[in-house]
């Protein structure tokens, strides 16, 4: 029972998880497995809700499902499907009031059961024996009658608002005032540190004022079967701090779900801007309190960071919670626990800061080797995640089963939480000097680094090396549970369906420059953006040379997967042939800066640049982003004229050259294989834009200089220049009129059937896209030779291709683009799997082809 503090949020939070579906980190172990998660009759559902500062207070999937009785949450009223926002928000409303108030109803419980004992220990202080002395009991309950009574007039004028429910009532005025009574909070908190050491001094030495301490009953809610539960006082005093915060969620919410011109808007406004102006003033005295666990010694030790880390033990990945403290690294797992009892982390390992070294990259060269998994097999799961997510919201449209939707959820987040496990490969080594040394793999740069210097900065201090008894080691990994600050597992099921599902397209960004480097050096950056809930590297510019003002102005298209922000890190490039190691992701660069920012929807989305600096370590990087979204563009658009070769039918350009593939297709091929066929992740890494657009205008105008363009060109451009080619054609490579017959050719299960169909599809081709396709086919196959080399196999490149060939001009989609990212991954799938199925397949020759006329059925 021990409280559970909350996050320290500051006047930014917003609400993390509104319902926390079953499937949190508290209810998965560390290795993936399922926790049981019914929860017995009468057992804590409102506390549960009520304890857990990472989720908002209205909506526990766990306390309106399981049937226990809950406080009230009407849902009878809640309308669903087509109606208007501005209605559905004030239903929203409603829910959000009434589970606050249930939440309300709870902590004035809490505030009684501090106070029931307040009275005897008065009424024995100034007897012959008394338990306390006044002046202590006067510390320790020190405004707690005052919140109490600024709670329960606060609750008594709420109470009726929300039980004769109407969308015009308003209870603004009652936030603002409850706003404006913050001040007794204030001292609390400045008392806090006090009460509780009073508490605990007053413990030791007085065993019926440690009774009483131990055990206070706080009253169940009025429609709950449990009539009362027990509770310490340090868990209660801490309970007005968690309130603040609390209160502070639910006005972020009800001005979310609340129409701008509502006469409660501006008082909400006014109570939010209040909350969080005292929220910040507080944060700073909180926080070191809320994390402290004192040592053995009598130090305080002091929780700085923790986190989910992939841990690579035996062989084999596991998802561990790892927790850094002022003086020591600990290593955990979520404890199986039975149902209903508390959940305890169990402690792997720790390392002592004093023993903790980073190895240098020679040294970890005895180290297990990183089993990377192949990317199609990631790309696979991305595949089926996205493919769930749209199941998710057809059975939402469709008003589904809630079971079904669960099954689906449950699903995914098993997905998710594979991918999570499987895709991190870049090493982040640690090692104690007393001998043993362990491996985490993570998928970010930027995290590995955050990690590092949060170490290194308490390794400056003076610290002592120890070893703790197992005692010590079990009170440390016992505080884990309430210390910890992060709750999730990263992935994207955690989140609600009010949640921002971040953005789906494609960011195009532009690093112009960088400054404030004390000497020259050689620097180059990378980008960084979450998908599936946790950061990749996806794009990087050139090395500048030897400078202290490099100039890069390289564009670069990243995709987007529900991505909400994006992170800039500057190198500089290591060129000490001793310190490059054999690991392939072993980075040696040096992290110079690095910095993050958030992608908002409402800023991102304008037609035109979006300038901006991140400042890093004294550095200031200068970027511009626009954001086009998935569906602007999946949009083919026919070039106007009818020179070039860009957006221009393939046919009109083949007939121009007199040339069976178009020109720009063969050289870029030719110089792919020349010197690019080795090359990591060729067609899969961005080139620099501005080189595509350079290579793009050169061939537009056929200009003589072509050749000696191409040959001095960055590979990765040329890479891209083909691929841009391919993706604006007017009409798709392989035809609009021919899509559909591809999509159920694929779907065709019986092998003899599918591969007549499939071969009949190539015959039905216009000559030049057949030609070009069968052209491009035979060189595709030929990079996926060199797949040791450069990791792209087959099923890499139809992921990359498959799209840019098969993907409908505007008018053919127009019918179908319902939610991008939900039409996005079933098509997406089957277009890919059609390039798949003619890469594995045995060479095709156009002359076999039209030969064969006669083993094929005619129609399409």
């Amino acid at each position: 029972r021990d409280p559970r503090p909350c996050c320290c949020l500051d006047a930014h939070t917003t609400l993390s998880s509104l319902a926390d579906f079953n499937y949190g980190a508290d209810e998965y172990d560390a290795e993936g497995n399922e926790e049981p998660k019914a929860l017995p009759e009468g057992s804590e559902t409102m506390p549960y809700i009520d304890e857990s500062p990472t989720m908002s207070p209205q909506l526990s999937a766990r306390g309106q499902e399981s049937g226990d009785g809950v406080s009230p949450t009407p849902t009878d009223g809640l309308s669903t499907g087509g109606e208007r926002d501005a209605g559905k928000g004030l239903e929203m409303r409603k829910l959000v009031l009434s589970g606050f108030l249930a939440s309300e109803e709870i902590y004035i419980n809490q505030l009684e059961a501090l106070l029931l004992p307040m009275k005897p220990l008065k009424a024995t202080a100034t007897t012959s024996q008394p338990v306390l002395t006044l002046q202590q009991i006067e510390t320790i309950f020190y405004k707690i009658q005052d919140i109490y009574e600024i709670h329960k007039e606060f609750y008594d004028s709420l109470c009726p608002k929300v039980q004769q429910w109407d969308s015009n009532i308003t209870m603004g005025h009652l936030f603002q005032k409850l706003a404006s009574q913050l001040g007794v909070y204030k001292a609390f908190v400045d008392n806090y540190k006090i009460a509780l050491e009073t508490a605990e001094k007053c413990s030791q030495s007085n065993y019926q004022f440690q009774k009483i301490s131990e055990e206070l009953k706080v009253k169940g809610p009025k429609d709950s079967k449990e009539s009362h539960t027990s509770v310490t006082m340090e868990a209660l005093l801490y309970k007005p701090i968690d309130r603040v915060t609390r209160s502070t969620l639910v006005l972020h919410d009800l001005l979310k779900h609340t129409p701008a011109d509502h006469p409660d808007y501006p008082l909400l406004q006014d109570a939010l801007r209040i909350s969080q102006n005292f929220l910040s003033s507080i944060n700073e005295d909180i926080d070191p309190r809320r994390t402290a666990v004192t040592t053995p010694k009598g130090e305080t030790r002091q929780l700085v960071k923790d986190g989910f880390l992939v841990e690579l033990s035996e062989g084999s990945r596991k998802l561990r919670h790892v927790f850094l403290f002022t003086d020591v690294l600990l290593c955990a797992k979520l404890k199986k626990t039975a149902v209903g009892k508390h959940q305890q982390y169990d402690c792997k390992w720790y390392v002592p800061l004093a023993d903790l070294v980073f190895p240098s990259p020679e040294e970890s060269e005895h180290c297990p080797q990183v089993h990377v998994i192949p990317d199609h097999e990631l790309e696979d799961m991305k595949m089926k995640i996205s493919a769930i997510k749209s199941e998710v919201q057809k059975e939402k449209a469709n008003k589904g089963q809630s079971r079904a939707i669960e099954r689906l959820k449950k699903k995914m987040f098993e997905n998710e939480f594979w991918l999570l496990l499987n895709s991190p490969a870049i090493p982040f080594r640690i090692h104690n000097r007393n001998g043993k040394s362990y491996l985490f793999l993570l998928s970010s740069d930027y995290e590995r680094s955050e990690w590092r210097e949060a170490i290194q900065k308490l390794q400056k201090k003076d610290l002592q090396a120890f070893v703790l008894s197992s005692v010590e080691l079990q009170v440390l990994t016992g505080s884990c549970f309430k210390l910890r600050t992060v709750h999730n597992i990263p992935v994207t099921s955690n989140k609600d369906d009010d949640e921002s599902p971040g953005l789906y397209g494609f960011l195009h960004v532009i690093v112009h420059s960088a400054k404030g480097f004390k000497q020259s050096a050689n620097l180059y950056c990378t980008l960084e953006v979450d998908s599936f809930g946790y950061f990749v590297s996806k794009a990087k510019t050139r090395v500048f040379r030897d400078t202290t003002e490099p100039q890069w102005n390289e564009e670069f298209e990243i995709e987007l997967e529900g991505s909400q922000s994006l992170r800039i890190l500057c190198y500089e490039k290591c060129y000490d042939k001793t310190k490059l190691n054999k690991d392939n992701n072993e980075i040696v660069d040096k992290i110079m800066g690095k910095g993050q920012i958030q992608l908002d929807p409402q800023a991102v989305q304008t037609k035109n640049w979006h300038m901006d600096v991140i400042e890093m370590n004294g550095i200031k990087v200068e970027f511009s982003m626009k954001f086009t979204s998935r569906d602007m563009s999946l949009k083919r658009t026919p070039s106007k004229k009818q020179t070039g070769v860009f957006g221009v039918k393939i046919s009109v350009v083949t007939k121009r050259e007199r040339s069976k593939v178009p020109y720009i297709v063969r050289q870029c091929i030719e110089e792919v294989e020349k010197r690019g066929i080795e090359e990591v992740g060729i067609y899969r890494i961005s080139g620099v834009a501005t080189d595509i657009q350079a290579l793009k205008a050169v061939f537009d105008a056929n200009n003589k200089d072509i050749l000696v363009m191409l040959s001095d060109m960055d590979i990765n451009a040329i890479a891209g220049t083909l691929k841009l080619y391919f993706r604006e054609l007017p009409e798709p490579l392989l035809t609009d009129r021919l899509y559909p017959a591809f999509m159920e050719g694929i779907a065709l299960s019986d092998p003899a059937a599918k591969e007549n169909c499939m071969m009949h599809l190539l015959r039905s081709l216009p000559d030049p896209n057949l030609i070009t396709f069968l052209f491009l086919l035979e060189h595709l196959k030929r990079v996926a030779e060199k797949e040791p080399i450069n990791k792209m196999s087959l099923h890499n490149l139809a992921t990359v291709f498959g799209p840019t060939l098969l993907r409908p001009s505007e008018g053919e989609s127009k019918g179908h683009l319902t939610l991008a990212s939900d039409i996005w991954s079933h098509d997406v799938m089957a277009q890919v799997q059609v390039l798949l199925y003619y890469l594995q397949h045995p060479p095709i020759s156009f002359t076999e082809l039209k030969r064969n006329t006669l083993y094929f059925s005619t129609d399409v």
